[in-house]
């Protein structure tokens, strides 16, 4: 992606621009983001999509008892009818589902893969909405169809409401105010309140960011430098030929301290480990994510391309693919790397990888992961 050329979706800034001015820091309503958007995904289709399992859901309403949220699946016919207002029904991971709202997705690439999650598309009726909240994570916001009117602000006291189903804030302040109309986007940083209200039935699509919590993110890594360690470093017994008999048999013996120590020492003798581990966390598929692996081995010598759920990404010495690592280097590596970019890659490309490389994107093919390159791009 050329990241200085200005982009209607971006209000006429380029890329460069709106990460340095934007991005983590300030709100961007863009008026016509996408002229003439269509949404490749109506109503019906995303009943449908509710009504899956494997898929994502919920069920939002606003009565005069107050919030009530309910998980999916939702058949048809458990939905509240659409003349009754003040609900909406949220659905994730739809790009997972839809080859065009995974193709949408893609025009937000100038953000890192790493930090790019999904899109949640909610549809609501008149006054739906899920009240005043705010998120952890970065997210644009696009009308998709109709109206909704937005409150914005920047919250300084982040208190919830007691005993309801939802994080909505307490004591909610806006500071502005936008109707957005089919084709219109908001993009707003992390912890910016917000609360959005249908004017009427209208769907909105949200462009979310993983943004990975310290603490999870030890704990993964520290769960893969675990099976490392067991895998890898070694069977050494610890022995103490040297230690004298105690009469405080409750104490711990100092050396088997430094046992230890050396044996994580061990484990991170690898400099390169944590960015593997890194790397294979951040393409690990989410749970409700599966592929459909082929019978027959396919013809990859017309190109490849990635299936719309494959997360693929790489570093200075590794590709990444859905979970999993591999060390390559030269003409292979530069291949792989733009196959991870563009997600896809061509005949002549797939042709000058090696043997292993060729057999390592069968395999991926036999997986499911991905298929020879069709016509039309992803």
């Amino acid at each position: 992606m050329n990241t200085e050329q200005p982009l209607p979706l971006l209000g006429g800034l380029t890329p460069s621009q709106f990460m340095k001015r934007h991005w983590q820091k300030k709100p961007l309503l863009v008026r016509n983001a996408i002229p003439g958007f269509v949404p490749c995904v109506g109503r019906s289709e995303l009943v449908a999509l509710a009504g899956e399992e494997g898929v994502e859901s919920r069920l939002i309403i606003d009565s005069d008892k107050g919030w009530k949220m309910k998980h999916g699946p939702f058949p048809k016919r458990s939905l509240p009818p659409f003349s009754q207002k003040k609900w909406t029904f949220l659905v994730q991971g739809v790009d997972l589902h839809h080859d065009g709202v995974h193709t949408l997705m893609q025009q937000f690439r100038f953000v890192p893969d790493a930090r790019l999650d999904d899109v949640m598309i909610s549809y609501a009726t008149d006054g739906g909405g899920v009240g005043p909240h705010f998120d952890s994570y970065d997210v644009f916001l696009l009308q998709a169809h109709g109206q909704r009117s937005w409150r914005i602000g920047r919250q300084k006291d982040l208190s919830l409401q007691l005993n309801v189903p939802l994080k909505i804030l307490q004591n909610f302040e806006a500071e502005e105010e936008f109707v957005l109309n089919a084709g219109d986007m908001l993009y707003l940083p992390p912890k910016y309140a917000h609360d959005g209200m249908a004017v009427g039935e209208c769907m909105t699509w949200s462009i979310g960011f993983r943004s990975p919590q310290e603490g999870e993110l030890a704990r993964e890594l520290l769960l893969g430098l675990a099976d490392e360690a067991f895998d890898g470093v070694g069977h050494a017994l610890y022995r103490d030929p040297k230690q004298p008999a105690v009469s405080a048999s409750a104490a711990i013996p100092p050396d088997l301290g430094d046992f230890a120590r050396r044996a994580i020492a061990k484990a991170l003798n690898d400099p390169h480990l944590i960015d593997s581990l890194l790397g294979e966390y951040l393409t690990e598929s989410k749970a409700q994510v599966w592929f459909e692996p082929l019978d027959d081995e396919p013809d990859l010598s017309v190109g490849v391309q990635l299936d719309r759920r494959t997360k693929m990404m790489y570093d200075g010495r590794h590709i990444f693919i859905n979970g999993e690592s591999f060390r390559v280097g030269g003409k292979d590596a530069s291949n792989l790397r733009h196959l991870a970019d563009v997600r896809q890659l061509s005949a002549g490309g797939f042709k000058s990888l090696s043997k292993n490389a060729k057999e390592a994107l069968v395999d991926w093919a036999l997986a499911g992961w991905l298929r020879p390159k069709q016509n039309h791009l992803l």
